[in-house]
């Protein structure tokens, strides 16, 4: 069974930075694909950011391109979103997911276990 826990949410004002983490339990986060989404109130889950199981190769959405960067650590189990120059479209849950492939994708049916989500809050 994976499970996933992510932390670092929390409000901060327009311009701010934020780092989320998401650990992982298990010995096979190497293998998995993982991705970031986020919803707001009101609306979809929408894709932030993936990479692949190595960590060599990474996908924004164009939204937070240049803003957001998705990393990981395959020693320490954990996957990042470094968030800088926040707006406050950015306030949602953010949820990590893991993919049983080590090829990242941006849409959400692709992904096999979630996370419980953090809340992020962007205040102008």
């Amino acid at each position: 069974q994976v499970q996933l826990a992510e932390s670092g949410g929390g409000l901060v004002q327009a311009g701010g930075s934020l780092r989320l983490s998401c650990t992982v339990s298990g010995r096979t986060f190497k293998s998995y694909a993982m991705g970031w989404f986020r919803q707001a109130p009101g609306k979809e889950r929408e894709f932030v950011a993936a990479i692949d199981s190595s960590g060599s190769s990474t996908t924004h959405a164009d939204s937070v391109k240049g803003r957001f960067t998705i990393s990981r650590d395959n020693t320490k189990n954990t996957l990042y979103l470094q968030m800088n120059n926040l707006k406050p479209e950015d306030t949602a849950v953010y949820t990590c997911a893991a993919r049983s492939f080590p090829w990242y994708s941006p849409a959400l049916v692709h992904y096999d276990y979630w996370g419980q989500g953090t809340q992020v809050t962007v205040s102008s």
